[in-house]
């Protein structure tokens, strides 16, 4: 009895922290996220170890459920009418910058030395962003104008194809680790993929049409949370990617359902309690050894995923001929970097358990330096776009229409 009631006080705590760290980074300006990692770190076993066992154990569940309602709020955004107001320069760019992020961070890492497979889980973790953090520069900068709009399509899409480049990733690694083995690793391969988005069809369908049905049009919290636990449980039971299934269940539901606008503002509403255990559990989890062991490796990620983002920017930006000016700035403006990466290491830690501590350390130390220095290079970024703003008679196709996709932005 005393140790659930100890459970309980200490759950209690830990939400009343969450709100302490939404108040605290309103007024300092800094990442609720990183001071939510910051007190795990504290509390948890690098610093003075208070967290009882029960409360750590909470942390496997916690982790799928809060991932699996950031990976439906992901999908949510890859509908057609999205797709098709923000255009050719949007799906590009984000597809650009996650491939080549990946490619260059992967690369570098195991041209010094780290094992080709560790590698590759690290260049997964590079292309994760925040578009939260990204969407709150823009908005205090005041500018509107192409670039801005474009950047918010970007961010928009870029996790989501990042979480599609980490679940392929896995399952590479997979592929590999299984040569020999029985089944087939490439029967493997496909059963998770194809598994994966069969499964987020087969509930987003249904789902499409039966939610919203006893609430005059607005889906109801409890069909949201029945959604999301759902998903979740059954990819687990399935032995799939709840990343994977529950990107396919939000992107089926926001394209097929008619009946309602606002599908997924109740996940919005509910997710957050979790993610404040989750981010709490994810700093309290860290092995304080792992610091040390992630600074040269930290280091060398940070600078190789700025080159990737930077180079990935350009090149998509040229590939979609979007205007000049903005090709050189799309990569910096996309640095901040929030609470998805962590949870893609948790995932990659539970492939690769020998590797698991140095994931977890880099994954978390890096996030948070992103967290508060990324958002400085989005503001400097707008600020130079701007001073350099091209004619615009002179842009692309796409910004002709750029008044009818921000007054939608705004709405949404």
């Amino acid at each position: 009895m005393q140790d659930q009631a100890l459970t309980l006080i200490v759950l209690g705590l830990l939400f009343f922290t969450g709100l302490a760290a939404d108040r605290i980074g309103r007024r300092l300006r800094l990442p609720r996220v990183t001071l939510l990692l910051g007190f795990g770190l504290i509390v948890g076993r690098p610093g003075l170890d208070l967290l009882p066992a029960a409360i750590s154990d909470l942390y496997p569940i916690v982790a799928v459920v809060a991932l699996s309602a950031v990976a439906v709020l992901l999908g949510s955004t890859l509908s057609s009418a999205n797709l098709r107001r923000h255009g050719r320069i949007v799906l590009i760019v984000s597809v650009a910058v996650v491939l080549v992020t990946q490619g260059v961070v992967t690369l570098g890492l195991w041209a010094t030395g780290l094992p080709l497979a560790l590698a590759l889980v690290l260049g997964a973790l590079a292309t994760a962003t925040d578009p939260a953090a990204t969407y709150d520069v823009i908005d205090q900068s005041g500018y509107d104008n192409s670039f801005t709009r474009r950047l918010k399509g970007i961010v928009a899409v870029d996790d989501a194809w990042g979480l599609l480049a980490f679940s392929l990733s896995m399952l590479a690694l997979r592929l590999v680790n299984d040569i020999g083995g029985e089944p087939d690793p490439l029967t493997l391969a496909v059963y998770e993929l194809g598994g994966s988005v069969a499964l987020g069809v087969a509930i987003g369908l249904p789902g499409a049409f039966l939610t919203g049905r006893f609430s005059d049009g607005e889906p109801l919290r409890i069909e949201a949370l029945g959604l999301i636990f759902l998903t979740a449980g059954l990819s687990l039971l399935l032995d799939l990617s709840y990343l994977i299934a529950g990107m396919t269940t939000g992107a089926v539901i926001v394209n097929v359902a008619r009946h309602h606008t606002r599908t997924f503002h109740e996940i919005r509403n509910f997710e957050w309690p979790f993610l404040i255990v989750f981010f709490v559990l994810a700093g309290a989890s860290l092995d304080a050894e792992a610091l040390t062991l992630a600074g040269t490796t930290g280091l060398a990620y940070a600078l190789l995923r700025i080159i990737g983002r930077a180079l990935g920017g350009w090149i998509g930006g040229t590939l979609a001929r979007a205007p000049k000016q903005e090709r050189r700035y799309y990569g910096a403006a996309m640095l901040p970097q929030a609470g998805v990466a962590i949870g893609m290491a948790l995932a990659a830690a539970e492939q690769l358990p020998e590797y698991a501590t140095q994931i977890t350390a880099l994954a978390i130390g890096t996030t948070a330096a992103f967290e508060l220095i990324g958002p400085l290079v989005t503001a400097l970024s707008l600020s130079r776009q701007k001073a350099g703003q091209i004619d615009p008679d002179t842009e692309s196709d796409t910004d002709r229409h750029s008044t009818e996709r921000h007054s939608t932005d705004r709405r949404s």
